[in-house]
């Protein structure tokens, strides 16, 4: 029997109330659901300086970078729910991606990564969560297909933080089983 997949699951958004960190709650139990073991973090717990190469050079890596690496490291897939801010993946993401990127071993090349995002738009958030497939691929990460967006998020959740719309959770639900069977099956 295959072991079961460890997936370190962030969202690329700090605020408390986040839509995206709504949304990834929502994901977290569909990979459980799945049978993914499922860790957690808030990326507020793990606070980086903006990325300098001569920061760098003058302190080394950051204490909370080589923790966020060897999290990273410790798993065999990732679930991040990347929020758009003009267009783009927030700062905090590339951030915490280009941080991640400076130890001294690879924590990415081969990991299973899949992406969610949600926004109050009517896109909800799919040109960040394009982005983010791209630069996690571009880090050796194996993309699970397939572009699970919430659009009209800010409308999209009940009082207990469920998703309103069957339809959105199927997605997510399949999206959570292709990660998991995904992860399962390159560990073997």
């Amino acid at each position: 029997m295959p072991a079961t997949p460890r997936i370190l699951a962030f969202s690329g958004s700090a605020r408390l109330g986040s839509l995206n960190r709504k949304f990834l709650s929502v994901g977290v139990r569909a990979v459980r659901e799945a049978g993914g073991e499922v860790t957690l973090i808030d990326l507020n717990d793990y606070v980086l300086p903006l990325y300098h190469g001569d920061l760098e050079e003058a302190a080394g890596l950051p204490a909370n970078a080589a923790k966020l690496i060897g999290l990273i490291a410790g798993h065999s897939a990732l679930l991040i729910a990347s929020p758009e801010y003009n267009s783009m993946i927030t700062p905090l993401l590339k951030n915490t991606l280009d941080w991640c990127t400076r130890g001294d071993t690879d924590p990415f090349g081969g990991k299973v990564a899949a992406v969610i995002s949600a926004s109050p738009g009517a896109l909800g958030g799919i040109r960040s969560l394009q982005l983010a497939q791209q630069l996690l691929l571009k880090l050796g990460c194996h993309i699970v297909p397939g572009q699970v967006m919430l659009p009209h998020a800010d409308k999209a959740f009940d009082a207990n933080g469920d998703l309103v719309e069957p339809r959105s959770l199927k997605a997510v639900q399949a999206l959570a089983v292709a990660l998991v069977r995904t992860a399962t099956r390159l560990a073997d």
